[in-house]
């Protein structure tokens, strides 16, 4: 994570508070949650739980009523402690902290004899980490929708600022990767340059790799060829359009997000973007290139 304000992780807190997120497998490895490291706390003893949703305001945890935990929970007046635990790629150690609780009531999970979901209602506002941490990622959701639209031209100033490998960049047609070169990237879409016929690729699916680094992942991205454009110069390259159909994972809305963050904060720079004119769905009709055996077209 990058460095963040107090400023910001208030914005975070007062947007956001009441939203509840649930913790998906994508939302516990975008956010590190360490889940075997979450516990609750009542009194001085301790119980394994898990995390099923959470806000800023409260959280839903599953836990074993079987265990001891109903009587401690009389004995202390409901009042309880969430123990959260995050690896974050810019900290060796994780970070962990409790937050302060009351059980507001609980109901058998799952039809479950001996395992229960527990609401618990924040008794003050929890630490700025899990403001930023969870906050990152409901900024990022909401960026991804008010932007959807916008580009970000790949120039070397953007790819490294975005991190991305853009050497491994690739486009998946009928699951065989293909080499390509990155023009623009966005929420939505994305426009790249390879190897091809356009007739042959134009309203076919494809998949979208992107590769950032430090931390390092990969996004696969399936999506569809809206457009072509001709590259000048270069009669055996073509610039095509692929909009995302698929799922855009949560990780690569937040990496976008940070990029869009970093130049609208501090000196007020405006971000290297470009708002596209209306997608056409058809590509307009072009010559094809004289040296079809240099296109490799597909298939």
């Amino acid at each position: 994570m990058g460095v963040i304000t107090s400023q910001k992780i208030t914005t975070f807190y007062e947007k956001y508070k009441a939203i509840d997120v649930t913790f998906s497998r994508e939302i516990i490895q975008v956010t590190g949650l360490v889940t075997q490291q979450v516990y609750l706390k009542a009194g001085s003893d301790f119980w394994p739980c898990v995390i099923y949703s959470g806000s800023f305001q409260g959280a839903k945890v599953a836990a074993n009523t079987q265990s001891g935990l109903i009587n401690k929970l009389q004995a202390t007046n409901n009042s309880i402690s969430l123990r959260f635990c995050f690896k974050t790629p810019d900290r060796d150690a994780p970070v962990t902290f409790f937050v302060s609780a009351r059980v507001a009531g609980y109901a058998p999970y799952g039809g479950s004899k001996d395992v229960a979901l527990f609401n618990l209602q924040y008794t003050q506002r929890p630490p700025d980490d899990l403001i930023e941490i969870i906050g990152r990622v409901l900024d990022a959701n909401v960026s991804s929708a008010k932007r959807k639209e916008e580009r970000i031209i790949l120039i070397p100033d953007t790819i490294r600022k975005l991190k991305i490998i853009a050497k491994e960049a690739a486009v998946f047609i009928q699951g065989v990767p293909r080499r390509c070169m990155f023009r623009d990237i966005s929420f939505s879409g994305a426009k790249i340059i390879m190897v091809g016929v356009a007739k042959f690729l134009v309203n076919r699916e494809a998949a979208l790799r992107v590769d950032f680094d430090d931390p390092r992942e990969s996004f696969l991205i399936k999506g569809t060829f809206v457009r072509s454009e001709a590259v000048e110069g270069r009669k055996d390259l073509i610039a095509l359009a692929i909009e995302f159909t698929g799922p855009v994972p949560m990780g690569y809305k937040v990496r976008l997000n940070e990029y869009f963050g970093s130049k609208t904060e501090g000196r007020g720079e405006a971000p290297a973007v470009e708002t596209p004119p209306p997608a056409k769905t058809q590509a307009e009709p072009q010559k094809e290139p004289e040296n079809t055996d240099s296109a490799d077209a597909a298939e």
